[in-house]
C-alpha cells in the first residue's frame, strides 16, 4: 500500500519523478553495488557506475594485474562498469574454481557482438556452457584423442623437416617460416591440405577472420554489450550490426566451402572403395563419425568444428616458437645443453623424430619452460563465467561473474617459480633426469608446486582447456627438436635484446627481432636436404592450397 501511494504521488508530481530518476534510482543501484562490493574479493576501489575502467591500462594490463595481485591477493575483483570480474593470479585458486568446481565455472560471459551477432555463437570459443557446447566439445575430443593424434605425427614430422630445410635458404625470415609451418600443420590436420605459402588466399582469409573476431572483443566498443537489447534492432536500421553480421557470414561461407571440399573428396574416395587415398584429417574423422551417428548441428555450425583448430593452434603455436627463439638467444647456456643432449642421443647422421621423445627430456622440458616463461594467452584466453552463485574462501561470487586467469602472474609466480623471468628448462627435469644429464646445478624450485600435471597453466583449465593442447605440444616438441639439432641460434654480436618487448592484445608474441640462425655443419645440411625429399614424399597426398 505504501509503495502504491508513493508511485501515485510520484506520477502526480513532476518534481518527484525527477527526484526518483536523479536520486532514488541511482541510490538503490549504488546500494546494491556497494553490498556486492563488500561481499566480493577485494580489489582497487571502483568509482560508481564506471568501476575501474579508468584504472586499467590500455597497454599490457596483465602487468598491472600482477601488481594488484601482490596488493590484494591471489584472487581480486575488478569492476568493468557495474560488472565485477574476478582476476586469478595463483594456479591453485584457478584449479580450485575452474577445475574442481568446473560444473559451476565452465561457461562464458555473454558475448553479444563476438558471439551472438557475429555468427550466432557458432564457434566453440564463445558458446556458453550447455548441450550445444558439449556436442562441439565431444566432436573435437574424439578427433583429437591420443589415437587420432598418433595419425597426425608423421605429418608434423614432415612439416618440421620442411621448416628446417627452408631455413637453410631463408634464415632471416625465420618468423614467417614458423608461421607457415604451424599453419600448414593445422590445415593438414583439419582438412588434409597443406600450406606452401602464406600468400595462399585461405591463409590470408583465416588471419582476417581472427582479426575480425578480436576487433569485436574490445571493451566499450559496442554499446550492445552493455545494453543487449540493442542487438535486437533490425540490421537494416543499424549499420554497425549489418557490418558485423556481414563479417560473420563471410567466415561461415568460407568454413562451409572448406567442409564441402573435404566432403566431395571423401565421397569420391568412398565410391572408389579407397578411403585411404585421402589423408587422415579431423574433417575426415568427423564425417566418418557423422555417418555412424547423427550430429545435431546445422551444416554451418558443423563446419565451425574443424575451423576452430586454426585459431586455437596456428598463431598461438607460432608465437610460442618465437618466444623459444628469444629465450635461446638471451640464454645461450640453454642452447648448449640442448645441443649436448641431441648430440649424445641422436648424433649428426640423422634428425630427431617422435620416436626419440622419451630419450630427450631436456627438449621436452624446454618446450614446457617456453610455455611457462611467456604464455601466449597472457590473460588465460577467453574468460570463464559462473553459472550459479558460489562462495570461495568466504567471498561471495554472483551468478554470471566473468573470471580471468592472469597467466602472466600465474606462470611467473615466484612462490612456484623463483627467478621467474630466467629461462631455464631445468625447472621441468626430474632429479633422475638431471643426474643422467650430469646437471649438478639446483633448479629454480619454489616453496609451492604447481597443481597441474604439465607444471604450467598455458592451455587453460577444466572443461574449457584448449582442445588442441596436445596437438600443439607435439608441434612444439618436433619443431624445437629438429631446429635445435640442425642450427646454432644466437644473438647478433653487440645487439641487446629485451625479453619484455612483446606485442599487445589477447595473444602476444615478441616484437620482431633479428638473430643468427646458422646450420651446425655440412653433415647436418646434408641430412636436412635428404629429409626434405622424404617429407615432400609424405606430403604429396596433402594437396596444397593455391595462392
Amino acid at each position: 500500500m505504501a509503495s502504491n501511494a508513493y508511485l501515485s504521488a510520484v506520477t502526480a508530481h513532476p518534481l518527484l519523478v525527477a527526484f526518483s530518476v536523479l536520486v532514488v534510482i541511482p541510490a538503490v543501484v549504488l546500494a546494491h553495488d556497494l553490498l556486492q562490493w563488500l561481499r566480493l574479493p577485494p580489489g582497487p576501489t571502483p568509482l560508481p557506475f564506471i568501476g575501474n575502467q579508468l584504472d586499467i591500462p590500455k597497454s599490457r594490463p596483465w602487468v598491472q594485474f600482477e601488481q594488484w595481485s601482490k596488493q590484494y591477493g591471489p584472487i581480486f575483483t575488478l569492476w568493468i562498469g557495474r560488472k565485477p570480474t574476478l582476476i586469478i593470479s595463483d594456479p591453485q585458486v584457478a584449479v580450485d574454481l575452474m577445475e574442481k568446481r568446473s560444473n559451476k565455472y565452465s561457461s562464458r560471459p555473454r558475448m553479444v557482438m563476438m558471439g551472438e551477432v557475429y555468427n550466432g555463437n557458432s564457434s566453440i570459443l564463445t558458446q556458453p556452457y550447455g548441450k550445444a557446447w558439449s556436442i562441439r566439445r565431444k566432436l573435437l575430443h574424439q578427433a583429437l584423442n591420443p589415437k587420432a593424434l598418433r595419425l597426425y605425427k608423421p605429418t608434423q614430422e614432415a612439416e618440421a623437416s620442411r621448416l628446417c630445410f627452408a631455413l637453410l635458404k631463408n634464415p632471416a625470415g625465420w618468423e614467417k617460416e614458423l608461421e607457415r609451418f604451424t599453419s600448414s600443420v593445422v590445415f593438414c590436420v583439419a582438412y588434409g591440405h597443406r600450406i606452401d605459402s602464406l600468400l595462399a588466399q585461405v591463409i590470408s582469409d583465416r588471419f582476417r577472420f581472427m582479426h575480425n573476431m578480436a576487433s569485436l572483443n574490445v571493451p566499450g566498443k559496442y554499446l550492445a554489450e552493455s545494453i543487449p537489447l540493442l542487438a535486437q534492432i533490425p540490421a537494416s536500421l543499424a549499420p554497425w550490426k549489418r557490418d558485423v553480421q556481414a563479417m560473420g557470414t563471410e567466415e561461415g561461407q568460407s568454413n562451409l566451402a572448406l567442409l564441402e571440399m573435404v566432403k566431395q573428396e571423401y565421397a569420391t574416395a568412398k565410391a572408389q572403395g579407397n578411403l585411404d587415398s585421402i589423408p587422415d584429417s579431423l574433417c575426415k574423422l568427423l564425417l566418418e563419425m557423422r555417418e555412424k551417428e547423427p550430429v545435431p548441428l546445422s551444416e554451418t555450425h558443423f563446419s565451425y568444428v574443424p575451423a576452430s583448430l586454426f585459431g586455437a593452434g596456428s598463431d598461438t603455436t607460432a608465437s610460442t616458437l618465437c618466444s623459444a627463439i628469444l629465450g635461446l638467444v638471451t640464454h645461450p647456456s640453454v642452447l648448449r645443453a640442448a645441443h649436448a643432449e641431441l648430440d649424445s642421443v641422436i648424433g649428426s647422421d640423422r634428425a630427431p623424430t617422435f620416436a626419440d621423445e622419451v630419450n630427450l627430456p631436456y627438449i621436452r622440458a624446454l618446450a614446457k619452460e617456453t610455455l611457462r616463461w611467456r604464455p601466449v594467452a597472457v590473460l588465460g584466453g577467453t574468460p570463464h563465467a559462473s553459472t550459479e552463485a558460489d562462495v570461495y574462501e568466504g567471498w561471495h561470487i554472483p551468478t554470471g561473474t566473468p573470471i580471468l586467469g592472469n597467466n602472466w602472474a600465474i606462470n611467473l609466480n615466484e612462490e612456484y617459480y623463483p627467478n621467474p623471468h630466467h629461462f631455464d628448462p631445468v625447472r621441468f627435469l626430474s632429479d633422475s633426469e638431471r643426474m643422467k644429464m650430469g646437471i649438478t646445478k639446483q633448479p629454480y624450485l619454489g616453496s609451492k608446486t604447481h597443481p597441474a600435471k604439465a607444471g604450467h597453466s598455458s592451455f587453460g583449465w577444466g572443461r574449457r582447456i584448449c582442445p588442441g593442447a596436445d596437438l600443439a605440444v607435439n608441434s612444439l616438441f618436433i619443431a624445437l627438436s629438429k631446429l635445435l639439432w640442425a642450427y646454432d641460434i644466437g644473438p647478433i654480436e653487440g645487439r641487446e635484446y629485451d625479453i619484455f618487448d612483446y606485442t599487445d592484445g589477447f595473444n602476444v608474441r615478441p616484437r620482431k627481432f633479428e638473430c643468427v640462425i646458422r646450420v651446425r655443419s655440412e653433415r647436418h645440411r646434408a641430412v636436412l636436404q635428404g629429409d626434405q625429399v622424404g617429407a615432400m614424399g609424405w606430403l604429396e597426398k596433402f594437396t596444397a592450397f593455391g595462392d
